[in-house]
């Protein structure tokens, strides 16, 4: 079992930057390939980022080039760092945990990008 708490949403200018937090806690977590996910108003789920335990990244085309998604081993912490934030970037995002089909999901937080 794993359980993920994020934090760091917030209400911030297009152009601004944020960095969301995700703290993990369980058993073998470096196996645990780590992901933010969003939902926009409205919309589906969808992929932002993702990070194995070795470091190996990937990302939305949306988001390459502004998001960096990056985790810390040894403190069992996930984060994101979105700079250029666009209004689209509007949503609930969420920190997840997929290993061996076995997914687990955090609560959400809040971003919302306006002016």
């Amino acid at each position: 079992q794993v359980q993920l708490v994020e934090s760091g949403g917030d209400l911030v200018q297009p152009g601004g930057s944020l960095r969301l937090s995700c703290a993990a806690s369980g058993s073998n977590l470096i196996v645990y390939r780590m992901g933010w996910y969003r939902q926009p108003p409205g919309k589906e789920r969808e992929f932002v980022a993702a990070i194995t335990g070795g470091g190996v990244t990937n990302y939305a085309n949306s988001v390459k080039g502004r998001f960096t998604v990056s985790r810390d081993n040894a403190k069992n912490m996930v984060y994101l760092q979105m700079n250029g934030v666009k209004p689209e970037d509007t949503a609930v995002y969420f920190c997840n945990a997929y290993w061996d089909n076995r997914n687990f999901w955090g609560q959400g937080t809040q971003v919302t990008v306006s002016s």
